[in-house]
C-alpha cells in the first residue's frame, strides 16, 4: 500500500470512529440497544434456548465493549491532541497580551513625559508672561521718565527763551 493511502485510509477509519462514538452516546443507539435486548430475550418464546440467546448476546456486548472502548480511547485522544492545541494557543495569546502590556507601559511613559514637558512648557510661558510684564512696565516707567525730561526740556526752553 502505498504511503499516500495510509492517510487518507487513517481519516476515514477516524471519521468512521468519531461518527459511530456520537451515534452511540444519543438517544437513537439507547432506543436501538433497549430493542436488541428486548428482542434477545424474546427469542426465547420462538423456541430459542434461554442458555444460547445468552451465550450470543454476550459475545455480541463484548465485543462491542471492546470497540466501545477503543472508540472512546480515541476520543480521548482527539480531546487531548486539542487541548494540547488549545493550551499552546492560550499561551501564544499571553505572550501577545504580556508585549501589548509592554506597548501600553511604554505608551504611558511616553503621555507622561510629554504631559511634563507641556508642564514645564506652561511654567516657562508664565515666567516668560511675568517677564513681559516687568518689562512692560519698565516700558512704560521709562515712557513716564522721557515725558517728563521732555517736560522739563520745554519748561527750559521757554524759561530760557528759545
Amino acid at each position: 500500500m502505498s504511503l499516500q493511502k495510509k492517510p487518507v485510509i487513517k481519516k476515514k477509519l477516524e471519521k468512521i470512529a468519531l461518527n459511530a462514538t456520537s451515534w452511540l452516546g444519543s438517544i437513537e443507539s439507547l432506543i436501538t440497544h433497549t430493542l436488541v435486548f428486548a428482542i434477545s430475550f424474546s427469542l426465547v418464546l420462538f423456541g430459542i434456548p434461554f442458555d444460547r440467546m445468552l451465550l450470543v448476546l454476550t459475545t455480541v456486548l463484548s465485543l462491542e465493549a471492546i470497540y466501545l472502548a477503543i472508540f472512546i480511547q480515541m476520543s480521548v485522544n482527539q480531546s487531548a491532541m486539542r487541548l494540547a492545541q488549545v493550551e499552546h494557543d492560550i499561551e501564544e495569546i499571553a505572550e501577545d497580551v504580556e508585549e501589548i502590556a509592554e506597548d501600553v507601559e511604554g505608551i504611558e511613559k511616553g503621555v507622561e513625559e510629554i504631559n511634563d514637558n507641556v508642564e514645564e512648557m506652561q511654567e516657562d510661558m508664565e515666567h516668560i508672561e511675568k517677564d513681559i510684564d516687568e518689562i512692560q512696565k519698565d516700558v512704560d516707567e521709562i515712557q513716564e521718565d522721557v515725558e517728563e525730561i521732555q517736560g522739563d526740556v520745554q519748561e527750559q526752553e521757554v524759561i530760557s527763551g528759545k
